[in-house]
């Protein structure tokens, strides 16, 4: 019976070692999650870093210390009031992303890293702002950015992080500033209409005159293209005249008062016709007599036997 109990003994411790084996070995197993590292200490002595995995560590002697986020983080800065260099108080809202690089410093380098971040983010805005006029904090974002983000990532480096960005949201000057801003800028907007408009009339008006040059010397050339042809024409005309004139002195003096009669019958007649074309003529009175034109005629008659007459002589 003895021996029984002894055996049942025996088991009992058997398992009890073995559940207290698993316990402890089940205490040293620590799972580190993606995007974190967790410091070791030994002893209360940082010991090293364990990166995302499975790692075993001695139970009651190693102990995870930090548990250090390895993401890249935003911290939002609270709005602040600042004085600028001429004395205007404008309300600012900024932004800093930031990356861990160093886990080991950023866990024991400093005590609260997102406060410290914060601090030092607005010590350094009120100093860079405040030494700037109010126009350039509205106008001049990009280099306020770039100040604080060179300011603070060196001053954050000892602590093993790695400022990647600062941003100013949004920066609110007072409602009187605001009101004289906004005055100003319609007056602006206004004035550049005016240039604006003054320069359309300018523009409309010059090419108006352009215009009318170009109409004046079109206008010039064509009274010239047209003289000459009219001087020309004119020219001609003369020639033909002259030539008409020279043919009825040959004629006349070839003929004698024969062609002369001749000629002036024919003025007679066309004259004569032209009368009676009128469309305003009802009644054409001949302030002649009428033998003068038979007279005319029959002395185109004589010239015409004549001309026929010494055409039928013989050779």
């Amino acid at each position: 019976m003895a021996a029984i109990v002894g055996g049942y003994a025996v088991t009992g411790f058997l398992i009890a070692l073995v559940g207290l084996v698993f316990i402890f070995l089940l205490l040293g197993v620590r799972v580190v999650r993606q995007g974190y590292v967790y410091t070791i200490e030994r002893l209360g002595r940082f010991t090293f870093a364990a990166t995302p995995g499975l790692h075993i560590i001695i139970p009651f002697v190693d102990r995870v210390g930090q548990k250090v986020n390895m993401m890249e983080q935003v911290l939002d800065v609270p709005g602040q009031e600042i004085i600028t260099r001429d004395n205007a108080m404008v309300g600012v809202d900024a932004v800093v992303f930031f990356q861990v690089l160093d886990p080991a410093k950023a866990a024991y380098e400093v005590s609260n890293l997102f406060l410290a971040v914060m601090q030092l983010t607005t010590t350094n805005l009120r100093t860079v702002m405040g030494s700037m006029d109010l126009d350039e904090t509205l106008s001049k974002r990009d280099e306020i950015n770039a100040k604080l983000l060179a300011v603070i990532d060196h001053a954050t480096a000892p602590w093993g992080l790695k400022v990647t960005r600062v941003e100013i949201k949004d920066i609110r000057p007072p409602a009187d500033i605001s009101n004289a801003m906004a005055r100003q800028m319609k007056a602006e907007r206004e004035k550049r209409a005016q240039i604006l408009e003054a320069e359309g009339l300018k523009s409309a008006e010059i090419l108006r005159a352009e215009g009318q040059k170009q109409a004046q010397i079109l206008e010039a050339e064509g009274r010239r293209e047209a003289a000459f042809r009219d001087a020309e024409a004119r020219e001609r005309a003369a020639a033909a005249e002259a030539q008409a004139t020279k043919v009825v002195s040959e004629a006349i003096a070839t003929s004698g008062t024969q062609a002369l009669n001749y000629f002036i019958a024919q003025k007679y007649t066309d004259a004569v016709a032209q009368f009676a074309q009128s469309p305003n003529a009802k009644t054409i009175l001949f302030p002649v007599e009428a033998t003068q034109l038979i007279g005319s005629v029959g002395g185109i008659g004589e010239l015409v036997r004549d001309a026929f007459g010494k055409g039928a002589q013989p050779k």
